[in-house]
């Protein structure tokens, strides 16, 4: 495992879904993590709950995720470009930025015309 909690976390989702298991349970979690992983629920992708064994992740309806590595600072402007780098399609998929506003879905930070920094991706 890397120090980059974020990117270890979202591989160990996309091996243990192509694995075809349906729980992932790990120890290292951080609060970027957790809201990353908060927004993926909004959404419905997956469900987690943190215990004292640690964070147990429940995948439901996730085609991929994966962490943005470098992490491009973007602005207003330049947000759509990157969109159509990471994600198959227009309407499909959300890219998480985190803004000084706080962690966002991509439509939300371009509906309050603000940059920042691009985390993760999933579809």
């Amino acid at each position: 495992m890397s120090t980059d909690v974020v990117a270890d976390v979202l591989n160990q989702i996309m091996n243990a879904r192509r694995a075809k298991k349906n729980i992932v349970v790990t120890q290292k979690y951080s609060k970027l993590l957790l809201n990353i992983l908060e927004l993926m629920k909004e959404r419905g992708y997956i469900d987690y709950e943190v215990g004292e064994k640690g964070l147990k992740i429940t995948i439901k309806e996730i085609t991929e995720c994966k962490a943005i590595k470098p992490r491009y600072n973007v602005n207003k402007k330049s947000i759509d470009r990157y969109i159509r780098r990471f994600l198959p399609s227009r309407n499909f998929g959300f890219v998480v930025v985190s803004t000084n506003k706080g962690l966002m879905m991509h439509q939300d930070a371009q509906e309050n015309k603000i940059g920042g920094s691009l985390v993760a991706y999933f579809y």
